[in-house]
């Protein structure tokens, strides 16, 4: 089995060929192919800008791999903008010794996760580093995208205001915490890792009116909502029985008494709107192959106090919903 030398990494004869046999042969371009230190890109509007690392552990997990997940993390971080994601640069930091055929799997996974949603990787850098100083490979990227849908930000919701999420939550931190821990259930657990450019493009091409747009990762829905309402000075009464979540997550949470709310979700999307345009909102959603099963799970209300995001629960009953605390599960992206 062929593996990533110490060599790779050295800038020299043996850095050019890893560059030339497995990042130019797959992210080919205009932009990257010049191989200067720099790349010269032209915008004709306002820009949004993002930058993030991915060291997810295991590196190949059901339903995707790093690689896809630091393509599709950065094109949401763009996408919840309003912005349409046009470039990214990617970073790679490589144990010495790493699987050279999974080096290019991950590889592979990105430029088809990239094609998807039209963006262009136009510039990189690889890093090879002795065996024990990394944990297989880490990824650092960073993405331009152009503004198409101007004014979303956690600030703007008001009272009244609808919540709707394109799908069931916490599939992705379910997964990557069963594969890990060598926990299986009856139905497979899977990613929800996706990019969700396309989905957010159908929304605002319909001339609708949002307030704020959201990809719950890290601390998944119940961070979203909770610095939403820290920021918009408004509490958020939430139907329990409305959030979608699949059965072999309720059943991983039941298991090990975690919230489905604090798992995080790489392919979904968070969405505050006027309550006058929440129907018509919801069925462009629902229209789209990501978002076929939406639901309106809540809406804004006045704080009474600390703003705080309450729970109606099936019983009729109310439970306040704490926000994540610690560190429920380290590296999950």
């Amino acid at each position: 089995m062929r593996r990533i030398l110490l060599s790779q990494g050295g800038g020299g004869e043996e850095t050019w060929k890893l560059i030339k046999d497995v990042f130019l042969k797959h992210f080919s371009n205009e932009h990257i192919e010049k191989l200067e230190d720099a790349t010269l890109l032209e915008i004709d509007s306002k820009i949004a800008f993002t930058t993030d690392s991915f060291t997810v552990n295991p590196l190949f997990f059901k339903g995707g791999n790093i690689g896809k997940l630091a393509v599709a993390g950065t094109v949401n971080d763009l996408a919840v903008m309003g912005a349409k994601p046009l470039y990214m640069s990617v970073g790679f930091i490589i144990e010495e010794g790493f699987p050279y055929d999974d080096l290019e799997r991950i590889v592979v996974s990105m430029k088809e996760e990239a094609k998807a949603s039209d963006v262009m990787v136009v510039a990189g850098d690889t890093k090879v580093v002795p065996k024990g100083a990394a944990d297989g490979i880490f990824i650092n990227t960073a993405g331009i995208g152009k503004v198409l849908y101007e004014g979303l930000s956690c600030r703007n919701i008001k009272e009244g205001d609808i919540i709707i999420v394109s799908g069931g939550i916490g599939e992705h931190g379910a997964c990557i915490l069963a594969q890990r821990e060598g926990i299986y259930m009856d139905i497979e657990l899977e990613s929800d890792c996706r990019s969700l450019w396309n989905l957010v493009k159908s929304i605002i091409s319909s001339n609708v009116e949002i307030h704020a747009m959201r990809d719950p990762t890290r601390g998944g829905l119940s961070a979203v909502l909770h610095e939403w309402a820290r920021s918009s000075h408004v509490s958020f009464l939430v139907e329990e029985e409305s959030i979608p979540v699949k059965e072999p997550v309720l059943g991983l949470c039941d298991l090990l008494g975690l919230e489905p709310y604090h798992l995080a979700s790489e392919g979904r999307l968070v969405i505050a709107v006027p309550g006058k345009e929440a129907k018509r909102i919801l069925e462009i959603i629902k229209a789209h192959p990501d978002g076929k099963d939406a639901q309106i799970i809540g809406r804004a209300i006045p704080a009474e106090g600390q703003p705080k995001v309450i729970l109606k629960t099936s019983y009729g009953t109310h439970r306040v919903l704490d926000p994540p605390a610690g560190e429920l599960l380290p590296r999950i992206c």
